[in-house]
């Protein structure tokens, strides 16, 4: 089974609070027959949209080939959170890779962050990209740590946006007794994905891209020009950017060993009235094992993202996300759910991003690990930089050497959800 068609209709978005309100873009239409370009860029998110936008400003013909719609995976479902760094915090950063290198992964995760902003502004993209981003404790052992990190982010890496909370702090503006303290981070923030990816590809239609959407890519053959196969044509280039994610398949069985596809689920409550779960308007990430993810929508919606499955079917999804939703708020019991949906993402066992050589011109980048809105917008300027010859900052990434998943394709679902509902006891039990 193909998880592209696993819980969706052919061309059709999920039925999303995200699909409910953004103002959809006109279908694009199929590649049929042969066709030829400098790029051919497989997938429509994220990553594969700025990868596209860059390599046209840049001057190079590029065709995108999306199986679905644009924005149609994770990049149009996800809880909107951007903020710096990288997955994983820059003290654990320091011991894997030295000082050096750390700084510099920092330096592109401030530059993921930034690029976002920078290209909602030079393409006018109207997704309500708003400040804030509070991370909140679930144990009162965890808060030291939190503010300790702040501390360091602040003596170290000159990041002086990080605000520390205690108790108190947190319970006001999140209204709940669940938090014991957290940060907030104001340089962080939050915005409609699926109205971002939206933008982003006005802004590569309008740069000379031609997007091909309903357009499934069934075979990739190596060779100094590449063939992109699809159900009903190809497409030969000089170059191949790999940007399908948690949906990439068997297109790249080197990228497939160390990204994992998981699928994480959010639903929006009916509107509420004000103060009834946050009295700012900032989005918030929890310190569970398996985060629990929330923010208000334009119209006072809690849109709340919790729980995951591994493997192809979704569970039911508003049981599935309304228990950890009713643990922080209990005050919302008897609120309707109006909107449940799920996606894929993909991890990788560090929670770095993969980036990856799948030959000379044939580069991937995937694997952000619930950090993608602002990581893979910048992996596609970096890819695309890559193509022009400037590769530093892809071999960077690509250098970071990530295990692959224990078991092979056949055993590593299993292992992750062994090793998942472990953490998921350890969070139940406080431990």
């Amino acid at each position: 089974m193909n998880l592209l068609f696993a819980n969706d209709r052919a061309g059709e978005y999920p039925p999303s609070y995200y699909a409910a309100t953004a103002t959809p873009l006109a279908p694009f239409p199929p590649l049929k027959g042969a066709r030829r370009s400098d790029v051919c860029v497989v997938g429509g998110g994220f990553t594969g949209l700025s990868a596209a936008l860059h390599l046209a400003e840049r001057g190079y013909s590029v065709i995108l080939l999306e199986a679905h719609r644009v924005g149609f995976g994770a990049s149009g479902r996800n809880g909107g959170q951007v903020g710096p760094g990288q997955r994983i915090g820059q003290d654990v950063l320091e011991k894997m890779f030295g000082r050096a290198d750390a700084r510099r992964l920092w330096d592109l995760g401030l530059e993921a962050r930034d690029i976002v902003q920078e290209l909602i502004a030079r393409l006018e993209i109207d997704c309500g990209y708003k400040p804030g981003v509070l991370h909140a404790d679930w144990h009162a052992s965890d808060v030291p740590e939190a503010h300790a990190y702040a501390e360091k982010l602040a003596r170290d890496y000159d990041y002086t946006d990080i605000e520390a909370l205690d108790r108190a702090a947190v319970q006001g503006i999140v209204q709940t007794r669940a938090y014991q303290g957290g940060t907030l981070d104001h340089g962080s923030g939050h915005l409609h994905p699926l109205a971002y990816a939206f933008g982003l590809a006005r802004g590569a239609v309008a740069a000379g891209v031609e997007i091909c959407e309903s357009t499934l890519v069934v075979d990739i053959q190596q060779g100094k020009t590449a063939r992109v196969q699809t159900q009903q044509g190809y497409v030969e280039a000089d170059h191949v950017i790999l940007a399908a994610n948690g949906y990439l398949g068997g297109l790249a069985a080197p990228v497939a060993a160390k990204v994992m596809p998981i699928n994480n689920f959010i639903i929006a409550t009916a509107p509420l009235p004000e103060g009834t779960v946050l009295t700012r308007d900032v989005a918030v990430a929890d310190s569970k094992f398996v985060i629990n993810y929330f923010r208000l929508s334009e119209d006072k919606r809690l849109l709340f993202g919790g729980g995951e499955s591994y493997g192809y079917s979704f569970p039911d999804i508003t049981r599935t996300v309304r228990k950890p939703m009713l643990e922080v708020f209990p005050q919302l019991r008897d609120t309707p759910i109006d909107y449940a949906w799920g996606g894929t993402l993909a991890i990788t066992m560090t929670r770095l991003p993969c980036f990856m050589r799948v030959a000379p011109n044939i580069l991937s980048a995937s694997g952000y690990s619930g950090h993608g809105v602002a990581l893979a917008s910048l992996a596609g300027r970096i890819m695309a930089e890559t193509v022009a010859g400037q590769a530093e900052r892809f071999d960077l990434m690509a250098g970071l050497k990530l295990p692959a998943f224990p078991g092979g394709r056949a055993l590593r679902s299993p292992l992750l959800t062994l090793a998942m509902t472990w953490f998921a006891l350890r969070d139940r039990l406080g431990l």
